[in-house]
């Protein structure tokens, strides 16, 4: 099975734990460039969950330790109005 961290050539995949941070970090990053607010709150999520905000528009993270499937990331980027070139 072949995995993809964010700071490969195809930009996305498979995400590991600390390729959740830097996707927020790239988020966060992002968000700067634009001149829109990005923050992620850990309150608002029952358990391990979190949102995650991008401008007006938000995101669920589900259990912030574990790792990002890429069905998962994609949903998350589509529900931000984001793509993955949007993260190189």
């Amino acid at each position: 099975m072949s995995h993809h961290s964010l700071g490969d050539s195809t930009g996305l995949g498979y995400c590991s734990a600390n390729d959740r941070e830097r996707a927020l970090r790239r988020l966060r990053r992002l968000g700067s460039r634009r001149g829109v607010a990005v923050r992620f709150e850990e309150e608002r999520g029952k358990g391990s969950h979190g949102t995650l905000y991008f401008h007006d528009r938000f995101t669920v993270l589900k259990d912030r330790r574990a790792d990002i499937k890429p069905g998962f990331l994609h949903a998350m980027l589509r529900q931000l109005g984001l793509s993955e070139r949007d993260l190189r």
